[in-house]
């Protein structure tokens, strides 16, 4: 998944929303949104390319543990060793565990290059923590308010004058600094508009090229994938996600799946009651 926006304890009546778009390869075998028979309660789409005998996940929620995870790559030149250990995998490690997340991920940090590249959030939905091993400084628990992040090793959090800063010098991407903006406006207007969430994530702004990445896609490849939704015949957005979970414990969580350059494929919705800690 490349782009997660979150609100977290940002507004009345609302623990937790995600809106958050999967891009992949088209080729790659992928099953949308559903229960699992593996993990009793799971709701998660499954990644069938992901290695070992139990398929991996990009984004998950467990609700009969309250848990909550989702990952996603981190580009760069050097993260396609093929020895590494599925990054669908650690989710699922900590969606099956009862580890808390603090002690998860720092568990995790620790064992670095374990893995190749990766932001993971966690959430037992008590606590919600953001951990990258390509960040300088991570773990870190994720405060009340509206979170971003993408496929570098950064978090982008909105300030109260509008600005969504990563806590380094390094600025956030475009499509992380603008989908948490548009995440905000949708939330003070209606915490419960899965339809504006899905429009948040369906936008298709490039960024501009003095603000684009360098992170070995070449001049067109960094283009492509800046805005939001990547619309693309080979790799783009494949399925767009919105979780609502409310202080009720009553949650949403939908998901819109799409083929090549967009093609809407189809919308699959969940309800239920969960918990909360």
């Amino acid at each position: 998944m490349c782009l997660v926006l979150l609100g977290w304890r940002a507004v009345p009546g609302y623990r937790l929303i995600v809106a958050a778009n999967r891009d992949e390869f088209f080729t790659r075998p992928t099953q949308s949104l559903r229960h699992w028979d593996e993990v009793p309660g799971l709701l998660a789409g499954r990644d069938m390319g992901a290695a070992g005998p139990v398929p991996g996940t990009w984004l998950g929620l467990l609700p009969d543990r309250h848990r909550f995870a989702t990952v996603t790559n981190v580009r760069g030149q050097n993260e396609f060793r093929t020895d590494a250990r599925s990054r669908g995998a650690l989710l699922l490690d900590f969606l099956r565990g009862d580890t808390v997340p603090e002690k998860f991920v720092r568990g995790v940090a620790a064992a670095p290059d374990d893995y190749n590249g990766y932001n993971l959030v966690t959430s037992d939905l008590d606590t919600l923590w953001w951990h990258s091993n390509r960040g300088e400084r991570t773990p870190r628990e994720l405060p009340p308010g509206f979170h971003g992040l993408s496929n570098s090793a950064l978090a982008g959090s909105l300030e109260p004058d509008g600005s969504v800063t990563t806590g380094t010098p390094d600025p956030a991407w475009p499509k992380v600094r603008e989908g948490v903006r548009a995440l905000h406006a949708v939330a003070a207007a209606d915490p419960g508009d899965t339809a504006g969430y899905l429009a948040v994530l369906a936008d298709r702004t490039r960024a501009a090229d003095a603000e684009l990445p360098a992170t070995g896609l070449g001049r067109l490849g960094e283009r492509a994938a800046s805005s939001r939704f990547v619309f693309h015949p080979v790799h783009g957005t494949r399925c767009s996600t919105v979780l609502l979970v409310r202080e009720d414990g009553s949650y949403t969580m939908t998901e819109r799946t799409f083929a090549r350059f967009g093609r809407r494929q189809g919308t699959v919705t969940f309800d239920g009651v969960l918990e909360l800690p």
